[in-house]
């Protein structure tokens, strides 16, 4: 006699290949696993003689996962994939299941996760990004493992970019601020002539505001001095004004 799974909640089976998965994702995927059932069978496959699996002792201990030993019987030869396929059937065969999670980036398990749907079970697959497209396409639903990641926190925001009309203002105004210094380096060498000092008043604009506005595109008289506002420093403007008695 079978048991039947629990009444409106499916009963799930998941089985990880520990050489193709990573501990960092275990919460990420047991909280997945949650939203289509209960995990009722949790398991992972691997060679724990190997110190590359090392990182998992914690991640199984706190949530209570079963690993499975299975030993490389020749070098080169990955033995894990056929222990984990097999222990797959043998559960299916139980009639216990409503659906199995795969947790590989391995297309081996491409022919598994066909058997199990044809079964009438769902396919719940769980990969990385570089997934071969076939093992993808024989789960119902393939959730990539990069979202699942303990890691995977949001980054500090980037401060916003200015939008296109405050740029073109910014570049406007410094191309203005050039022009204007290329303007009084001209008037400084006709004036002085061979002289040392000039007067002031004859380098420079007229003070008049509307006059230099319109020659210069700047309000007031000291502003042709000084940089446009998106070039200056707050702490190194604030001495030139002290300095200048501008303020």
């Amino acid at each position: 006699m079978t048991n039947s799974p629990r009444q409106g909640t499916a009963t799930l089976a998941v089985l990880i290949d520990a050489d193709n998965a990573a501990p960092a994702i275990i919460e990420g995927l047991l909280a997945e696993v949650a939203k289509y059932g209960v995990a009722a069978v949790k398991r992972i496959y691997g060679d724990w003689t190997k110190p590359n699996l090392s990182g998992w002792k914690e991640c199984l201990l706190s949530h209570s996962i079963q690993p499975i030993q299975q030993f490389r019987y020749t070098v080169g030869k990955n033995a894990t994939d056929s222990a984990m396929i097999i222990d797959a059937m043998d559960l299916l065969y139980t009639e216990r299941f409503d659906g199995f999670c795969l947790v590989s980036s391995d297309s081996d398990f491409t022919r598994l996760a066909s058997r199990i749907r044809e079964q009438g079970l769902t396919v719940y697959g769980f990969g990385e990004r570089k997934t071969p497209k076939p093992f993808v396409t024989a789960c119902d639903k393939f959730i990539y493992s990069d979202v699942l990641r303990a890691d995977a926190t949001p980054g500090p925001m980037k401060p916003p970019r200015p939008c296109a009309a405050a740029a073109a203002a910014n570049c406007a105004r410094i191309r203005a601020w050039c022009g204007c210094c290329r303007a009084r380096r001209r008037q400084c060498r006709m004036k002085t002539a061979g002289r040392r000092w000039a007067a002031w008043a004859t380098i420079s604009p007229s003070r008049r505001p509307n006059s230099i506005r319109a020659t210069m595109g700047m309000e007031s008289f000291r502003n042709l001095w000084l940089p446009p506002a998106c070039l200056r420093p707050r702490r190194v403007m604030a001495a030139i004004t002290r300095r200048s008695g501008c303020g």
